[in-house]
């Protein structure tokens, strides 16, 4: 970046998706929050959009994403959509409290979507309110962060603002709004809109878009609509992939919740499991267990063959079950290449995959809290004592016995020296994750007016293989009351 640094009031806008007929969204500002307050700005997100951290004036941001102003250059819009929720679908789906305000292109040439969550009601939104509550919030603003300093492709966001309005949700809660920040808001569910209103040609229109401005690599291939879903599909699998490595449970993996970039997206009741439990369910409203842990690859899947019916159009039918065959194993494959890098592996081996299965089968069996473990065999060293001190993560000090005499035998194979293997090992493995508990404890406090918490995780989670000394409480087994944590998709 050049010196020369952009201000709220001199972003570079270029809105490509306004330019679309208007029953690809509808057009409304959004509406003033009352009291609205600036709880918490991300530096690095502002860079990504050329503004200067350093000068950004916290009464500014309030103003224009408590909806009070409106950002010169920016056109707001509520994107019309439509999905599978919970396996059903849905035509009355489209942005019903979220606003596109506008693309910024920054000086690299890169597009930035920016989206306000929480900005009040649309056409789309049914019998809600518009808004978001401080909570759900909170919850969005700290995870989109942690994602992205786990390298998961995520959504971002520049800010937080709070409110003085309160809602109904779990009792009357105060609303708040976030400022999402990502090159792009369009869903599996903008396809499936196009698709079952048999609105083709615009199918065909909003697919020519995707591909010049995210897949511009397809657009000389023989069919790019194939190429760019298969894209889609390979970006999925290794999205899901390192959910699955650090015991991300989404919680509502709706078809109109699936970015076709391929970024985690729409958070919602998510959690970082405490305990490996491939049954856990982070959605209370979810009764059939249709967005559990283990069933988020599966349900992946199902949301690609969704998208591929939508693209039926455009694409041949057998070229798109040959696409989604491979799947499957690009799913493990990319699972198996985390999980190498979590227990130091830098070469391949035949039987890696069985030995991670095995580990695998072990923290299911005993429960584990596989991020501290995993954060622990960092300084693992094949000793008596060292092996001691991972004992205790298991009921069955056996079978963890046997496994690490195997790992120990995996690591011989291994060129690079114990120190470097270490270095490498705790790049990946985090020693702080944003567990339900360290957001709940920064939810009660900004309830209070306190938004200290909030800013500390913030920093926290952008490097969560750091150590952070003042932060060292976040890092050590969760607290019992954390078990009893429910979340539901209110928000």
């Amino acid at each position: 970046m050049s010196d020369s640094f952009a201000t709220l009031d001199t972003l570079n806008f270029d809105n490509s998706y306004a330019r679309f007929p208007e029953h690809f969204y509808h057009r409304v500002g959004a509406e003033p929050l009352p009291g609205a307050h600036l709880i918490s700005f991300n530096p690095e997100v502002a860079r990504l959009l050329d503004l200067d951290p350093c000068q950004i004036n916290p009464s500014q941001l309030a103003h224009y994403f408590g909806g009070e102003g409106v950002l010169p250059g920016s056109e707001s819009i509520a994107m019309k959509y439509t999905g599978h929720q919970f396996g059903y679908y849905n035509p009355d789906l489209g942005d019903g409290r979220g606003l596109l305000l506008g693309e910024v292109v920054n000086q690299q040439g890169e597009r930035w979507d920016l989206h306000l969550k929480g900005a009040g009601k649309t056409r789309y939104s049914r019998f809600g309110d518009g808004r978001a509550v401080l909570r759900s919030s909170i919850r969005e603003y700290l995870v989109s962060e942690a994602m992205q300093g786990l390298g998961i492709p995520t959504t971002r966001a520049l800010c937080l603002v709070g409110s003085e309005q309160m809602v109904m949700r779990n009792g009357m809660e105060p609303c708040a709004a976030v400022l999402r920040v990502t090159p792009c808001h369009i869903r599996f569910g903008h396809f499936q809109y196009f698709y079952y209103s048999k609105q083709h040609d615009d199918l065909r229109v909003l697919a020519d878009y995707c591909i010049e401005r995210y897949y511009p690599e397809v657009a000389d291939a023989e069919n790019p609509y194939l190429a760019m879903f298969q894209q889609i599909c390979d970006r999925s699998a290794y999205m899901v992939a390192l959910w699955q490595a650090y015991g991300f449970v989404h919680g509502v993996l709706n078809t109109d919740n699936m970015s076709i970039l391929c970024e985690t997206f729409d958070y919602g009741p998510y959690s970082f499991m405490d305990q490996y439990r491939p049954d856990y369910i982070s959605n209370q409203n979810d009764e059939t267990g249709r967005y559990a842990f283990r069933q988020q690859p599966d349900i992946v899947q199902w949301n690609l063959t969704a998208l591929a019916e939508a693209l039926l159009p455009l694409v041949d039918q057998e070229d798109l079950k040959d696409t989604l065959r491979q799947f499957a194993p690009k799913f493990v494959a990319y699972r198996n290449q985390r999980f190498a890098a979590r227990l130091g592996w830098q070469s391949k081996h035949p039987d890696d995959a069985g030995l991670i299965e095995a580990l695998l089968d072990l923290f299911t069996e005993h429960k584990v809290d596989f991020n501290r473990f995993l954060r622990s065999l960092c300084d693992y060293d094949g000793s008596i004592e060292e092996r001691e001190r991972l004992l205790p993560f298991v009921s069955n000090t056996d079978a963890l016995t046997d496994w690490l005499e195997q790992y120990d035998q995996r690591l011989t194979l291994e060129a690079a020296s114990t120190p470097i293997r270490r270095q490498q090992m705790r790049s990946v493995n985090p020693k702080y994750l944003l567990r339900n508990y360290m957001a709940e404890e920064a939810i009660r406090e900004a309830h209070q007016g306190n938004y200290v918490l909030v800013n500390q995780l913030l920093r926290v989670l952008r490097h969560p293989g750091d150590e952070h000394p003042d932060m060292e409480q976040y890092a050590g087994e969760p607290p019992l009351w954390a078990g009893a944590i429910n979340l539901t998709c209110s928000s």
